[in-house]
C-alpha cells in the first residue's frame, strides 16, 4: 500500500511509482469528490487522452442498446 503525507503547506505528493502507473504529468489536474472522510481524486483528461477509451462498446445500431419501449411508436 502506497502513502503519502500532508505537508505544512498542504501540499501532498503523489508517489513516483503510482503517476507511472497511471501516466499522470507535472500540472496534471484533478477534480476533487469528498464522501464523507474520503477523498477521491479523479484525474482530468483532455479530449485527445479519452479517445478510444469506449472502443469495447460493439454495437452495430441503436436498436441493439435500446430498450424495447423506447423503440416501439407511440
Amino acid at each position: 500500500m502506497l502513502q503519502a503525507k500532508l505537508s505544512s503547506n498542504f501540499r501532498l505528493a503523489i508517489p513516483k511509482i503510482l503517476c507511472h502507473d497511471l501516466k499522470l504529468q507535472a500540472g496534471q489536474q484533478f477534480t476533487l469528490i469528498a464522501r464523507g472522510k474520503i477523498i477521491e481524486l479523479i484525474p482530468i483528461r483532455s479530449l485527445q487522452d479519452a479517445k478510444g477509451m469506449l472502443s469495447s462498446c460493439v454495437y452495430n445500431s441503436p436498436a441493439e442498446y435500446r430498450d424495447r419501449q423506447e423503440r416501439e411508436l407511440p
